[in-house]
C-alpha cells in the first residue's frame, strides 16, 4: 500500500477532529450517554491462551444475522427468513497502525479449527475440532470466535464490535441512505436485492440485501465480502460528514440507532469507535479477502472454503509486525 498523500492525511485529522468537536460540544451528557448506552457484553480479558500483543491496533467488525426487534412483517421485508438465534453473516479483521488501515474479510465457510468449547446450557465439554468460521460463533458467541479467529490468524484481537440486522437498517436509514454504485444490474430474489447498473442511495432495507447477496456474484461469497467492505467503508464516510455530524436532528438518531443494538468489548470506548469510524471511511484502506487456495470443498459440515495456508500466514505475520499488506501477496 503507498503512503498516505499529506492533504488527505489532514483532511482525516480534521474529520476526526470535527467529530471530537461535535461530542464536546455536544456536553458532558452527551458523552457520558453515549459511552453508558455501549453494550460492553465481550470480555476480552477472559479469554484463555491468546496470541501476544503485535504492533498497532486490530479490531474484529462482526454483522450477526440476529433478528431481534424485527416483527413477522420486517422479516418477510427484508428477506432474512425466521431463524432463531445469532450468527455470524459478516467478519471482517480491521487492522490501523503506521501504513493506515487495512480490511481483511474472514468468509464464514472458511475451514479452521475451533477451539474446546463448553456448551452453556447443558455444561458438555466438546474437543476442538475442524468446522466452518461461522460455527464457532453459533456455537460459543463472541468469545469462541474471537478464539477461533486468533487461532486461525495469530493476531491479537484489540476490540469488538458487532451489530444485527435492524441495527444495520437502522443506522442506514437514519444516516439519510448511502450512496453506492453497481457496475451491473443486479437482481436475486433470495436477498431481495433489485438494483440496475450505476450509481443508486440505499436505505436501509436495499443495502442490507446488497451486503447478503451472493448469487450474483462470480466469486460467491469471496464476491460478498468485498461488498461488505466497500459498503461499509461508505457507511463510515457517510457518518463522519458534517451533513451527520453537525447536524443535532439527524446524529443523535443515528448515535442512537447504532448504540441500541452495537455490541462491543468491555475496552471500547467513545474514543476507539471514532478511530475506528475514521479507518472504515478513510478512502486509502487497503480492502482484501484472506488468500484461499480452494472454494467448495467437501466436508463433514457442508462445502467450505480452504485458505491458502502460506499466503495467509504472511498476510497475517505482516499485519501483526504492523507492516503494509500487498493485495495478492500476502504480506
Amino acid at each position: 500500500m503507498g503512503r498516505r498523500g499529506g492533504g488527505r492525511g489532514r483532511k482525516w485529522a480534521a474529520a476526526t477532529a470535527v467529530v471530537l468537536a461535535t461530542v464536546l460540544t455536544g456536553g458532558l451528557g452527551t458523552v457520558v450517554w453515549a459511552d453508558s448506552e455501549l453494550r460492553r457484553d465481550v470480555d476480552l480479558g477472559a479469554i484463555p491462551d491468546r496470541p501476544p500483543h503485535g504492533r498497532g491496533t486490530t479490531y474484529l467488525i462482526v454483522g450477526s444475522d440476529s433478528r431481534a426487534g424485527l416483527s413477522a412483517r420486517e422479516k418477510k421485508n427484508l428477506h432474512v427468513g425466521s431463524a432463531e438465534g445469532r450468527r455470524t453473516d459478516s467478519m471482517i479483521l480491521l487492522h490501523t497502525g503506521a501504513h493506515g488501515a487495512t480490511m481483511v474479510s474472514l468468509p464464514r465457510d472458511s475451514w479452521v479449527t475451533v477451539p474446546a468449547w463448553v456448551r452453556p446450557e447443558t455444561g458438555v465439554h466438546h474437543r476442538a475440532a475442524r468446522d466452518k468460521l461461522n460455527a464457532a460463533y453459533a456455537h460459543g458467541g463472541p468469545a469462541l470466535l474471537v478464539r477461533t479467529v486468533e487461532r486461525a490468524t495469530g493476531l491479537r484481537i484489540d476490540h469488538y464490535a458487532e451489530i444485527g440486522f435492524q441495527g444495520f437498517v437502522d443506522v442506514v436509514n437514519e444516516a439519510g441512505g448511502v450512496r453506492m454504485c453497481v457496475d451491473r444490474n443486479i437482481r436475486d430474489r433470495d436477498s431481495g436485492t433489485d438494483l440496475r447498473k450505476g450509481c443508486h442511495t440505499l436505505d436501509g432495507a436495499q443495502a442490507l440485501a446488497f451486503v447478503r447477496q451472493r448469487h450474483q456474484e462470480a466469486k460467491g461469497d469471496l464476491g460478498r465480502t468485498m461488498n461488505q467492505q466497500k459498503f461499509l467503508g461508505a457507511l463510515a464516510a457517510k457518518v463522519v460528514t458534517p451533513d451527520v455530524l453537525l447536524a443535532p436532528a439527524t446524529l443523535y438518531p443515528v448515535l442512537g440507532a447504532a448504540l441500541d443494538t452495537l455490541v462491543v468489548d468491555k475496552e471500547m470506548g467513545m474514543g476507539d469507535l471514532v478511530s475506528l469510524l475514521r479507518a472504515l471511511g478513510g478512502g486509502n484502506a487497503v480492502r482484501l479477502n484472506v488468500p484461499v487456495s480452494a472454494v467448495g470443498i467437501p466436508t463433514s459440515r457442508g462445502s467450505a472454503i480452504r485458505w491458502d495456508a502460506d499466503k495467509a500466514r504472511g498476510l497475517f505475520t505482516a499485519l501483526r509486525e504492523d507492516r503494509p499488506a500487498r493485495p495478492g501477496k500476502g504480506a
